[in-house]
Protein backbone atom coordinates (compact mmCIF):
# COMPACT_ATOMS: atom_id res chain seq x y z
CA UNK A 1 0.00 0.00 0.00
CA UNK A 2 2.53 2.22 0.72
CA UNK A 3 6.60 1.94 0.03
CA UNK A 4 9.58 4.41 0.85
CA UNK A 5 13.33 4.30 0.56
CA UNK A 6 15.49 7.04 1.55
CA UNK A 7 12.30 9.18 2.17
CA UNK A 8 13.41 12.97 3.37
CA UNK A 9 11.70 15.70 3.62
CA UNK A 10 13.56 19.11 4.23
CA UNK A 11 12.52 22.77 5.77
CA UNK A 12 15.09 25.09 4.16
CA UNK A 13 18.10 23.50 6.33
CA UNK A 14 16.07 21.46 9.02
CA UNK A 15 15.71 18.26 8.13
CA UNK A 16 12.19 16.60 9.29
CA UNK A 17 12.45 13.16 7.69
CA UNK A 18 16.03 11.56 7.17
CA UNK A 19 16.32 9.25 4.68
CA UNK A 20 13.62 6.39 6.42
CA UNK A 21 12.58 3.18 4.80
CA UNK A 22 9.18 1.99 5.06
CA UNK A 23 6.77 -0.68 3.81
CA UNK A 24 3.12 -0.60 4.56
CA UNK A 25 1.20 -4.13 3.66
CA UNK A 26 -2.33 -4.34 2.81
CA UNK A 27 -4.48 -4.34 5.44
CA UNK A 28 -2.23 -4.01 8.61
CA UNK A 29 -2.54 -1.18 11.31
CA UNK A 30 0.92 0.51 10.72
CA UNK A 31 2.08 2.73 13.62
CA UNK A 32 4.65 5.91 13.54
CA UNK A 33 5.38 6.44 17.27
CA UNK A 34 7.64 9.19 18.38
CA UNK A 35 7.45 12.57 20.53
CA UNK A 36 6.38 15.42 18.71
CA UNK A 37 8.84 17.05 16.25
CA UNK A 38 10.29 12.80 15.56
CA UNK A 39 8.70 13.31 11.62
CA UNK A 40 5.67 11.43 12.07
CA UNK A 41 3.37 14.74 10.47
CA UNK A 42 5.38 15.29 8.00
CA UNK A 43 5.74 11.76 6.61
CA UNK A 44 2.48 11.13 6.64
CA UNK A 45 1.66 14.41 4.62
CA UNK A 46 3.95 13.09 2.12
CA UNK A 47 2.02 10.05 2.27
CA UNK A 48 -1.26 12.04 1.80
CA UNK A 49 0.09 13.77 -1.04
CA UNK A 50 0.14 17.33 0.48
CA UNK A 51 3.95 17.92 0.87
CA UNK A 52 6.42 17.09 -1.99
CA UNK A 53 9.58 14.83 -0.84
CA UNK A 54 12.73 16.56 -0.63
CA UNK A 55 14.30 13.20 -1.53
CA UNK A 56 14.69 9.29 -1.76
CA UNK A 57 11.42 7.32 -3.57
CA UNK A 58 7.92 6.87 -2.36
CA UNK A 59 4.93 5.06 -3.56
CA UNK A 60 1.40 4.97 -2.27
CA UNK A 61 -0.91 2.66 -3.62
CA UNK A 62 1.25 1.86 -6.35
CA UNK A 63 1.64 5.36 -7.51
CA UNK A 64 4.04 7.83 -7.36
CA UNK A 65 2.41 11.73 -5.23
CA UNK A 66 4.34 13.61 -7.57
CA UNK A 67 2.89 12.90 -10.68
CA UNK A 68 -0.62 10.65 -10.05
CA UNK A 69 -1.55 12.83 -6.57
CA UNK A 70 -5.35 13.37 -7.88
CA UNK A 71 -5.94 9.89 -8.58
CA UNK A 72 -4.36 8.47 -4.68
CA UNK A 73 -6.06 11.32 -2.88
CA UNK A 74 -9.38 10.14 -4.51
CA UNK A 75 -8.48 6.39 -3.18
CA UNK A 76 -7.47 7.58 0.66
CA UNK A 77 -9.03 9.38 3.66
CA UNK A 78 -7.23 11.59 5.66
CA UNK A 79 -7.80 12.21 9.48
CA UNK A 80 -5.78 15.34 10.11
CA UNK A 81 -4.65 16.25 13.86
CA UNK A 82 -7.29 19.04 14.00
CA UNK A 83 -10.97 18.73 13.31
CA UNK A 84 -11.31 21.28 10.28
CA UNK A 85 -15.29 20.65 10.19
CA UNK A 86 -17.54 23.14 8.91
CA UNK A 87 -18.98 24.35 12.50
CA UNK A 88 -22.05 26.12 11.25
CA UNK A 89 -23.30 23.06 9.56
CA UNK A 90 -24.91 20.57 10.74
CA UNK A 91 -23.43 17.03 11.23
CA UNK A 92 -25.16 15.55 8.00
CA UNK A 93 -23.96 18.78 5.90
CA UNK A 94 -20.92 17.83 6.77
CA UNK A 95 -20.58 14.64 5.29
CA UNK A 96 -23.51 16.15 2.25
CA UNK A 97 -20.78 18.58 1.26
CA UNK A 98 -17.83 16.55 1.65
CA UNK A 99 -19.35 13.59 -0.56
CA UNK A 100 -19.68 15.88 -3.36
CA UNK A 101 -16.24 16.88 -3.36
CA UNK A 102 -15.41 13.70 -4.23
CA UNK A 103 -18.27 13.64 -6.87
CA UNK A 104 -20.84 11.33 -5.32
CA UNK A 105 -24.63 12.13 -6.25
CA UNK A 106 -26.94 13.35 -4.17
CA UNK A 107 -28.72 10.34 -3.75
CA UNK A 108 -25.42 8.46 -3.14
CA UNK A 109 -24.00 11.30 -0.71
CA UNK A 110 -27.22 10.84 1.32
CA UNK A 111 -27.14 7.36 1.95
CA UNK A 112 -23.54 7.01 2.52
CA UNK A 113 -24.43 9.70 5.19
CA UNK A 114 -26.65 7.98 6.67
CA UNK A 115 -24.26 5.13 7.03
CA UNK A 116 -21.38 6.98 8.21
CA UNK A 117 -23.43 8.66 11.10
CA UNK A 118 -24.24 4.79 12.32
CA UNK A 119 -20.96 3.91 11.89
CA UNK A 120 -19.91 6.75 14.18
CA UNK A 121 -23.01 6.64 16.48
CA UNK A 122 -23.90 10.17 15.89
CA UNK A 123 -27.45 9.52 14.05
CA UNK A 124 -28.88 10.90 17.00
CA UNK A 125 -27.43 14.40 16.11
CA UNK A 126 -27.28 14.56 12.86
CA UNK A 127 -29.48 17.68 12.32
CA UNK A 128 -27.18 19.53 15.35
CA UNK A 129 -24.73 21.88 14.43
CA UNK A 130 -21.17 20.78 14.93
CA UNK A 131 -20.36 23.65 16.84
CA UNK A 132 -22.52 22.01 19.68
CA UNK A 133 -20.50 18.16 19.49
CA UNK A 134 -18.19 17.37 22.40
CA UNK A 135 -14.32 16.82 21.34
CA UNK A 136 -15.35 12.60 20.94
CA UNK A 137 -18.08 13.23 18.54
CA UNK A 138 -16.17 15.87 16.40
CA UNK A 139 -12.98 13.65 16.03
CA UNK A 140 -15.66 10.71 15.17
CA UNK A 141 -17.71 13.22 12.80
CA UNK A 142 -13.69 13.94 11.01
CA UNK A 143 -13.21 10.11 10.91
CA UNK A 144 -16.83 9.66 9.17
CA UNK A 145 -16.32 12.20 7.11
CA UNK A 146 -13.02 10.78 6.06
CA UNK A 147 -14.66 7.47 4.55
CA UNK A 148 -17.50 9.32 2.07
CA UNK A 149 -15.06 7.87 -0.98
CA UNK A 150 -14.51 4.59 0.59
CA UNK A 151 -10.92 4.96 1.13
CA UNK A 152 -8.42 1.73 0.47
CA UNK A 153 -5.81 3.45 3.00
CA UNK A 154 -7.19 5.81 5.63
CA UNK A 155 -4.48 8.12 7.55
CA UNK A 156 -4.94 8.94 10.81
CA UNK A 157 -2.15 11.58 12.43
CA UNK A 158 -2.16 11.73 16.36
CA UNK A 159 -6.56 10.92 16.35
CA UNK A 160 -6.83 10.64 19.78
CA UNK A 161 -5.09 13.39 21.65
CA UNK A 162 -7.02 15.61 23.80
CA UNK A 163 -10.25 12.89 23.78
CA UNK A 164 -10.74 11.51 27.43
CA UNK A 165 -10.16 7.75 28.22
CA UNK A 166 -13.51 7.07 27.16
CA UNK A 167 -14.03 8.65 24.23
CA UNK A 168 -10.55 7.47 23.23
CA UNK A 169 -11.75 3.43 23.55
CA UNK A 170 -14.70 4.53 21.71
CA UNK A 171 -12.84 5.66 18.63
CA UNK A 172 -10.49 2.62 18.86
CA UNK A 173 -13.46 0.58 18.49
CA UNK A 174 -14.32 2.31 15.51
CA UNK A 175 -11.19 1.96 13.83
CA UNK A 176 -10.80 -2.13 14.55
CA UNK A 177 -14.29 -2.18 12.93
CA UNK A 178 -12.49 -0.24 9.89
CA UNK A 179 -9.36 -2.19 9.87
CA UNK A 180 -11.76 -5.36 9.80
CA UNK A 181 -13.49 -4.45 7.02
CA UNK A 182 -10.08 -4.37 4.83
CA UNK A 183 -8.97 -1.06 5.20
CA UNK A 184 -5.29 -0.39 5.92
CA UNK A 185 -4.30 2.23 8.74
CA UNK A 186 -1.07 4.31 9.15
CA UNK A 187 -1.74 6.30 12.43
CA UNK A 188 0.86 8.36 14.41
CA UNK A 189 0.50 8.56 17.97
CA UNK A 190 2.55 9.56 21.26
CA UNK A 191 0.59 7.87 22.97
CA UNK A 192 2.30 4.39 23.77
CA UNK A 193 -1.19 2.40 24.71
CA UNK A 194 -2.76 3.54 21.87
CA UNK A 195 0.14 2.14 19.40
CA UNK A 196 -0.18 -0.68 21.22
CA UNK A 197 -3.67 -1.27 21.08
CA UNK A 198 -4.14 -0.02 17.51
CA UNK A 199 -0.68 -1.34 15.55
CA UNK A 200 0.10 -4.57 14.23
CA UNK A 201 3.36 -3.21 13.49
CA UNK A 202 4.76 -0.03 13.73
CA UNK A 203 8.12 2.24 13.49
CA UNK A 204 9.45 4.04 16.54
CA UNK A 205 10.98 8.19 15.12
CA UNK A 206 13.26 10.36 16.84
CA UNK A 207 14.56 12.92 15.15
CA UNK A 208 13.27 12.03 11.89
CA UNK A 209 15.01 9.04 11.84
CA UNK A 210 13.77 5.55 12.42
CA UNK A 211 15.05 3.50 15.50
CA UNK A 212 13.66 0.40 15.86
CA UNK A 213 10.59 -1.06 13.45
CA UNK A 214 8.35 -4.49 14.43
CA UNK A 215 4.97 -5.44 16.34
CA UNK A 216 4.64 -4.00 19.73
CA UNK A 217 4.98 -7.01 21.54
CA UNK A 218 8.16 -7.90 19.64
CA UNK A 219 9.87 -4.71 20.39
CA UNK A 220 9.02 -4.82 24.05
CA UNK A 221 10.86 -8.29 23.95
CA UNK A 222 13.78 -7.25 22.15
CA UNK A 223 14.37 -3.84 24.14
CA UNK A 224 13.01 -4.60 27.72
CA UNK A 225 12.72 -6.65 30.50
CA UNK A 226 9.74 -8.54 31.73
CA UNK A 227 9.12 -6.24 34.72
CA UNK A 228 9.71 -2.70 34.94
CA UNK A 229 9.84 -1.32 39.13
CA UNK A 230 9.23 1.97 39.38
CA UNK A 231 10.88 3.93 42.54
CA UNK A 232 9.56 7.48 43.25
CA UNK A 233 11.47 10.14 44.92
CA UNK A 234 11.43 13.47 45.80
CA UNK A 235 12.38 15.70 42.40
CA UNK A 236 16.10 16.24 42.48
CA UNK A 237 16.73 13.33 44.86
CA UNK A 238 17.51 10.38 42.31
CA UNK A 239 20.88 10.63 42.01
CA UNK A 240 21.56 10.00 45.46
CA UNK A 241 19.88 6.67 45.01
CA UNK A 242 21.84 5.18 41.90
CA UNK A 243 24.72 3.66 43.74
CA UNK A 244 22.56 1.70 45.68
CA UNK A 245 20.40 -0.31 43.14
CA UNK A 246 22.50 0.17 40.38
CA UNK A 247 23.30 -3.60 40.32
CA UNK A 248 19.67 -4.62 41.17
CA UNK A 249 18.74 -4.80 37.48
CA UNK A 250 19.53 -5.44 33.62
CA UNK A 251 18.57 -1.29 33.31
CA UNK A 252 18.90 1.73 35.43
CA UNK A 253 17.34 5.05 34.21
CA UNK A 254 16.88 8.00 36.84
CA UNK A 255 14.11 10.31 36.05
CA UNK A 256 13.71 13.67 37.69
CA UNK A 257 11.10 12.17 40.48
CA UNK A 258 11.90 8.38 39.66
CA UNK A 259 14.48 5.55 39.66
CA UNK A 260 13.75 3.12 36.77
CA UNK A 261 14.85 -0.84 37.56
CA UNK A 262 14.71 -3.10 34.75
CA UNK A 263 14.69 -6.37 36.05
CA UNK A 264 13.20 -10.03 35.39
CA UNK A 265 10.84 -10.19 38.62
CA UNK A 266 10.13 -6.50 40.25
CA UNK A 267 9.46 -8.13 43.14
CA UNK A 268 12.23 -9.25 44.11
CA UNK A 269 14.21 -6.55 42.82
CA UNK A 270 11.90 -3.70 45.18
CA UNK A 271 12.70 -6.46 48.26
CA UNK A 272 16.49 -6.45 47.42
CA UNK A 273 15.97 -2.12 47.01
CA UNK A 274 14.47 -1.93 51.24
CA UNK A 275 17.07 -4.52 52.01
CA UNK A 276 19.69 -2.04 51.12
CA UNK A 277 17.37 0.78 53.16
CA UNK A 278 16.03 2.46 49.94
CA UNK A 279 12.42 4.23 50.93
CA UNK A 280 10.82 5.31 47.89
CA UNK A 281 7.82 7.85 48.32
CA UNK A 282 6.15 5.05 46.41
CA UNK A 283 7.08 2.16 44.40
CA UNK A 284 5.26 -0.04 41.15
CA UNK A 285 5.71 -3.21 39.49
CA UNK A 286 4.55 -3.11 36.08
CA UNK A 287 5.02 -5.11 32.22
CA UNK A 288 7.46 -3.29 30.18
CA UNK A 289 5.87 -0.69 27.38
CA UNK A 290 6.52 1.31 24.55
CA UNK A 291 7.64 4.10 26.38
CA UNK A 292 10.50 1.78 27.82
CA UNK A 293 11.38 0.96 24.36
CA UNK A 294 11.56 4.87 23.34
CA UNK A 295 13.59 5.59 26.43
CA UNK A 296 16.15 2.61 26.10
CA UNK A 297 16.50 3.55 22.25
CA UNK A 298 16.91 7.62 22.55
CA UNK A 299 17.32 8.78 26.91
CA UNK A 300 14.09 10.18 26.63
CA UNK A 301 10.15 9.43 27.59
CA UNK A 302 7.83 10.26 25.02
CA UNK A 303 6.59 13.04 26.41
CA UNK A 304 9.61 15.00 26.73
Amino acid sequence: MVSAAALVKRFGDFTAVDGIDIEVRHGEAFGFLGPNGAGKSSTMRMVACMSPRSGGTLRVLGMDPDIEGPHIRARIGVVPQADLLDTELTVRENLHVYGRYFGLSRVRVRAKAEELMEFAQLTDRADDPVESLSGGMKRRLTIARSLVNDPELLLLDEPTTGLDPQARHLLWDRLFRLKATGVTLIVTTHYMDEAEQLCDRLVVMDNGKIVAEGAPSELINRFCTRDVLELRFVPGTTEMVLPKVADLATRVEALPDRVLLYAEDGEQTLAAAYRRDVRPLSSLVRRGTLEDVFLRLTGRRLVD
